[in-house]
C-alpha cells in the first residue's frame, strides 16, 4: 500500500441540504471554493458532514460530487465506519472504488462499554486487512463515548495499512501519550482547532478542522507560521481564531457552523432533521464573533 503525506490542512466538509434534500451545486460551490485555499485535502462524509443523516446512495453521491469539483491535488478521505466490521469493510471498498484516497474510520459506538483494546485492535486490524486504501482511526469521544486508549493506537500503529489517525479528543495529555506511543511512519492530524498550534508543536503533522470550512486560509497560515518557526505569529493568529472555533464547533455545533460559512462566502445550506437551524439571537452571537476577529463578512 502506497503511502500517503498527510501533511497539512483538511476541513471536514459539511453536508449542504436544502428543504431537507442534498444540495449538490452547494457542495460543488465549497469544493471549488476551498481548491484556492491551500489546503491539503477534504473530509468527506465526517461528522460535520451529518454523515449518519445520510442514504448510502446520497454518501455515493457526495463523494462522486467532490471528486468531480476537487483540483487533482487535492486528497480525498472518506468517512466510512458502521457499526458493524462488515459493513464498515463493504463501504470502505465502495468508496476506494469511486477513487478515494485514504478512509477515516470512527469507532464503533452502539455497543461501546465493549469497545475495551481487544476488541478495538481486532475491528481496525480486519478493517485494514480487506480495505483497499489506507486506513485512518477516528476518536471522537463527545460523539461516540468511545476513547481510544494509548495502548491500542501503540498496537495498531504497527499495522502496514492504517497510516495514521485523528484525535478529537481536546485532551493534549492524551495526544501526548498517542505521540509517544506510535511507530515512526504513523501520523497523528488534531481534529481540534482550539489545540492546532499546540497540536502541531508538539508532533502532529496537521489538522483536521472544522474551522477550516470557513476561514481555511487562517488554518493553513497557523500550519506553515509553525513550519516556519515563527511561534509567535502563529500564536497571536491561534488566539484570534478560538473564540470563532468554539462558536462553531461546542457552542453552536454544525448549524452553526453552516451559518458562519454563508457569513463568509460558502454555502453552508441548512442542517438536516433532527439538527435544528440557529435561531436569530444565536445568528447575531456568531455574526458578533467574526467580526470581533477581524473577518470580513459578505453579507
Amino acid at each position: 500500500m502506497q503511502k500517503i503525506d498527510l501533511k497539512g490542512i483538511y476541513p471536514p466538509i459539511v453536508t449542504p441540504f436544502l428543504e431537507g434534500e442534498v444540495s449538490y451545486s452547494y457542495l460543488t460551490k465549497n469544493i471549488e471554493k476551498l481548491n484556492k485555499s491551500g489546503i491539503k485535502g477534504v473530509i468527506v462524509l465526517g461528522s460535520n458532514g451529518e454523515n449518519v443523516f445520510l442514504s448510502e446512495e446520497e454518501k455515493f453521491n457526495v463523494v462522486k460530487t467532490v471528486m468531480k469539483s476537487a483540483s487533482k491535488d487535492l486528497q480525498i478521505i472518506v468517512g466510512t465506519g458502521c457499526e458493524s466490521t462488515r459493513e464498515t469493510i463493504i463501504l470502505t471498498n465502495k468508496l476506494a472504488n469511486m477513487g478515494a484516497d485514504a478512509a477515516l474510520v470512527v469507532t464503533p459506538s452502539y455497543y461501546g462499554s465493549k469497545m475495551n483494546d481487544e476488541a478495538l485492535i481486532d475491528y481496525y486490524s480486519k478493517v485494514a486487512n480487506k480495505s483497499e486504501i489506507p486506513i485512518l482511526l477516528y476518536n471522537v469521544p463527545k460523539f461516540t463515548g468511545v476513547n481510544i486508549s494509548a495502548n491500542a493506537v501503540s498496537v495498531l500503529s504497527a499495522h502496514q495499512n492504517i497510516i495514521g489517525m485523528k484525535d478529537s479528543s481536546g485532551s493534549v495529555n492524551l495526544l501526548g501519550q498517542y505521540l509517544n506511543s506510535i511507530e515512526s511512519n504513523f501520523d497523528v492530524l488534531v481534529g481540534t482547532a482550539g489545540a492546532l498550534l499546540g497540536a502541531l508543536t508538539l508532533g502532529c503533522i496537521g489538522g483536521v478542522l472544522a474551522l477550516a470550512n470557513i476561514v481555511p486560509e487562517k488554518c493553513v497560515e497557523i500550519y506553515q507560521l509553525v513550519q516556519e518557526g515563527n511561534i509567535k505569529k502563529a500564536r497571536e493568529l491561534q488566539l484570534r481564531m478560538i473564540p470563532v472555533n468554539d462558536a462553531v464547533t461546542s457552542r453552536y455545533g454544525i448549524s452553526g457552523l453552516k451559518y458562519a460559512m454563508d457569513l463568509l462566502g460558502y454555502q453552508g445550506g441548512e442542517v438536516r432533521s433532527p439538527l435544528l437551524p440557529t435561531k436569530p439571537d444565536e445568528q447575531e452571537m456568531i455574526r458578533k464573533i467574526l467580526l470581533r476577529a477581524n473577518l470580513e463578512l459578505i453579507k
